[in-house]
């Protein structure tokens, strides 16, 4: 066998480097799994009457926002025509996956807080305006109007407090002990939760409103914190690592632990756990003692600012909901243990290592010829290989459907290979497969084949790409990625292969 030539050609080479980058791309970026075989919970949640695109929006960034401050990661909400939402959360336990649930359930509560004292919850809240930009003070503007009680109650506490802070909060942790590092508590203490000297640092204007416990964690004794914690609902660790969350659980405590996401600052960290949107400057305008029930909030950056903006949007969707601006009601769920996501990956690895030997075999038994064989189950380990290099690549979750459709893929991708190979044995018969003209001529019919069996099997999973959500969507993607992978590299360099390894039979 002419190897040297072999891997010259370019169709071979292009395959070879294909297969490289896949191998170093899964290498360095690792492949991202699906809800069903990473683990997780899978949540439908139904809107309780049909809505219109924006307001769908609406309801998922205000679901997210909620969802946030769990600490949960991998959470994704898919909208779902136009009145279901799937929620997916991915390596969650049991008791994690209620805590969202409970959270969905309840309707959001929104307050507006000022020094220590809540002047403002939701209902208080009476109409907010489309975010605009400003470009006489260089922000993003969120109009809202507030009641006149809470525009009185206001007024008298803002009389004379400029540039103190204002809070507003959704869902905050109500009634709870908050165990915190050294770091975390000095930062709440800081100018940057207070702005100026005389306002009330963060802490204490969290338990002056809602009976929140800042404690800094100094190697306290887990009977000293279960001390501290009674009478409250719970206890949250923010940032505090050890087995504090088990002995205090194994003590009846209800414990949450929160810790920061990957490249998270600490301050957003601390606005995230407290629900905490703001603080807020209090401009001069508003400190004479006068009601004002025509309120702003201001979100400085440029009319290109897209986080700006992006901000000054979230900002408007928690005033105008406070809760949801419909209700929704968990319709399904389904939970998978990530101890059984970890066996469906076994075994979907065993029956892909299965499929292909049995293939292989079943080509063998046809051809009776190893040198055809071998190639096709190396062709088809190739192109699995490629399809989980591009998952990796762009971060595809890679689910249970997915995996199907890979599978579907290789059953097509060895199809053609024998519609390649059939064509190269057959032209044996009545011409000398040497002969360049008859070598073109059956593989351009072979090709026919091929590109008119993929165009149709594209065209078909598109549909269901386009209008399907969950999981036949991961189907259509492999299925589709398979095909122009097979199509475009890996059936082109079969045909090089196998030419001169039939030529060479002869």
């Amino acid at each position: 066998m002419n190897l040297k030539k072999l891997l010259l050609n370019g169709r071979v080479l292009l395959l070879i480097l294909v297969i490289v980058g896949s191998i170093l791309t899964i290498i360095a970026q690792g492949i991202t799994y699906g809800l069903d075989i990473s683990g997780g919970v899978e949540i439908t949640v139904q809107l309780e009457k049909p809505v219109d695109q924006s307001t769908m929006e609406e309801v998922r960034i205000s679901l997210e926002n909620r969802l946030n401050t769990l600490g949960v990661k991998d959470i994704t909400l898919e909208p779902w025509g136009d009145q279901i939402i799937k929620i997916r959360v991915a390596n969650v336990t049991e008791e994690e996956a209620n805590s969202i649930i409970d959270t969905i359930n309840r309707q959001g509560v929104f307050y507006a807080e000022f020094n220590g004292v809540i002047f403002a919850t939701g209902a208080d809240i009476k109409r907010v305006d489309q975010v605009s930009y400003e470009p006489r003070e260089g922000a993003w503007i969120v109009p809202f109007s507030i009641s006149k009680e809470a525009a009185e109650k206001f007024a008298q506490l803002a009389l004379g407090k400029v540039s103190y802070p204002v809070d507003i909060f959704l869902d905050p942790p109500v009634n709870s002990t908050l165990i915190v590092s050294q770091e975390i508590y000095t930062l709440m203490n800081s100018n940057e939760f207070q702005f100026v000297p005389d306002a009330k640092p963060l802490p204490q204007r969290l338990k002056e409103a809602f009976n929140i416990d800042v404690v800094p964690y100094t190697n306290q004794s887990v009977e000293e914190i279960a001390k501290l914690a009674q009478g409250k609902e719970k206890v949250i660790l923010v940032g505090v690592n050890g087995e504090l969350e088990s002995t205090l659980k194994n003590l009846g405590i209800k414990v949450e632990k929160r810790e920061p996401r990957a490249g998270e600052a600490a301050d957003e960290f601390i606005r995230r756990i407290l629900g905490l949107y703001g603080p807020y400057r209090l401009q001069e305008g508003l400190t004479t003692g006068e009601p004002h029930t025509e309120l702003a909030i201001s979100i400085g950056g440029s009319k290109e600012d897209i986080a700006a903006m992006g901000q000054a949007q979230v900002v408007s969707v928690v005033l105008r909901s406070g809760s949801l601006p419909v209700k929704v009601f968990v319709e399904g769920v389904n939970y998978i243990p990530p101890t059984l996501g970890e066996q469906f990956r076994k075994q979907v690895v065993q029956a892909g290592i299965v499929a292909l030997l049995v293939v292989g075999l079943i080509v063998y038994l046809h051809y009776r010829k190893a040198r055809i064989a071998i190639p096709v189950v190396l062709t088809s380990l190739s192109e699995v290989i490629a399809i989980l290099g591009v998952a990796a690549l762009i971060r595809w979750n890679l689910d249970l459907p997915s995996i199907a459709g890979i599978i579907a893929a290789i059953g097509t991708g060895v199809d053609q290979q024998i519609v390649i190979t059939d064509e190269l044995l057959g032209g044996r018969k009545k011409e000398k497969i040497t002969k360049r003209s008859g070598i073109l001529k059956r593989m351009g019919r072979a090709f026919f084949v091929i590109w008119a069996s993929a165009t149709t099997t594209i065209v078909a999973m598109s549909f269901l790409f386009k209008f399907f959500v969950g999981g036949l969507r991961g189907f259509a993607f492999t299925t589709i990625l398979g095909v122009l992978i097979g199509i475009l590299i890996t059936r082109p360099a079969y045909a090089e292969i196998a030419k001169v390894l039939l030529s060479e039979e002869r």
